[in-house]
């Protein structure tokens, strides 16, 4: 299988944003084996697919990325003029203010509508929604970011406040990755906006997808215990990573990394989440993990959804009965 697994850790910080590659290693006729390269930095976002697509060799790349890759359906009812979130990115350029974080919730509008730059008194999401038309606060999040049975909630695309928000990466990554890509003579695929995952890897061609590590641990049937930002927590992990590896026919290049919890500096977190979200997107690639969305048109077309995911998320359970 001539496919190179990549996922990429995003931040607004270039420190911050980490890589795991795995390249396949089997030899010819036999079971398909990999090799998970130790973590390292992403670089520059403007040449990472041409030095990806280099490395794949002229196989397929399948890429993910920890960030929010969608805009949720109650905002895109009401404001996007585009078909449809590729459409949407494609014309960003047109939209110069878009992506710049409202200090105030008076310079909140469909056009800006991330918030807040800083935190301050009496700010709440509810506000939030109702400064961009949105009913209420639950309006903010995509069907992706609401809790499952599986994980917690993920935070709302535009909220760019706290440990767990995504809007600033999502702005970095839209920003100088995603957007360019998409108006370049050689666009990738983005899922699942495009068709299924492994229909989109044909030789040459880049698909692009969201990936979640929280979602991504569970998928691989890891329980978070402690927190991630501690050096001797992430070590625990090592025994679980090296049996997930095992399961999925891969072997790790740097497992000194792993037992020594990706370091103790701050970005170890990210190293650990690159790893995750790589082994998901693998997953994936054999057939392991679903490599479709939920039939709703909302989703395909304007949400997007977490590579992988299987668990519906409790509100949607709800709604269906």
């Amino acid at each position: 299988m001539n496919v190179l697994v990549v996922h990429a850790d995003w931040s607004k910080h270039a420190a911050k944003r980490w890589m795991t590659v795995i390249r396949p290693a089997s030899p010819a006729g036999a079971a398909p084996a990999w090799r998970v390269g130790g973590p390292e930095p992403v670089g520059d976002p403007a040449t990472l697919l041409a030095r990806l697509r280099a490395r794949a060799g002229g196989g397929a790349l399948a890429l993910g990325i920890d960030c929010p890759i969608g805009l949720p359906r109650a905002y895109a009812a009401r404001h996007a003029r585009q078909p449809d979130f590729c459409a949407f990115l494609r014309a960003l350029a047109e939209q110069p203010d878009f992506l710049d974080v409202a200090a105030t919730l008076g310079e909140v509008s469909p056009g800006r509508p991330f918030y807040p730059d800083r935190g301050a008194a009496g700010m709440s999401r509810a506000s939030h929604a109702v400064a961009l038309g949105l009913p209420d606060a639950a309006a903010l999040s995509r069907a992706c970011d609401r809790a499952t049975a599986e994980r917690p909630a993920g935070a709302p695309v535009f909220w760019t406040l706290g440990a767990n928000q995504t809007g600033k990466a999502a702005i970095s990554a839209w920003r100088d990755l995603l957007a360019p890509a998409l108006r370049s003579s050689a666009a990738p695929a983005l899922w699942p906006f495009e068709g299924p995952f492994l229909r989109l890897l044909a030789p040459g061609r880049v698909a692009i997808a969201e990936t979640y590590p929280a979602e991504a641990m569970r998928q691989l049937g890891l329980r978070p215990a402690g927190s991630k930002r501690r050096q001797a927590d992430r070590a625990a992990y090592a025994p679980f990573l090296g049996a997930a590896l095992a399961r999925l026919g891969a072997t790790h290049d740097a497992p000194d990394a792993m037992l020594a919890g990706f370091g103790a500096d701050a970005a170890g977190e990210d190293r650990l989440d690159c790893l995750l979200g790589a082994l998901c997107v693998l997953s994936v690639v054999l057939g392991r993990r679903p490599d479709t969305a939920p039939a709703d048109p909302w989703i395909t077309r304007w949400e997007g959804w977490v590579l992988g995911q299987a668990a519906t998320p409790l509100a949607l359970a709800a709604e269906l009965g």
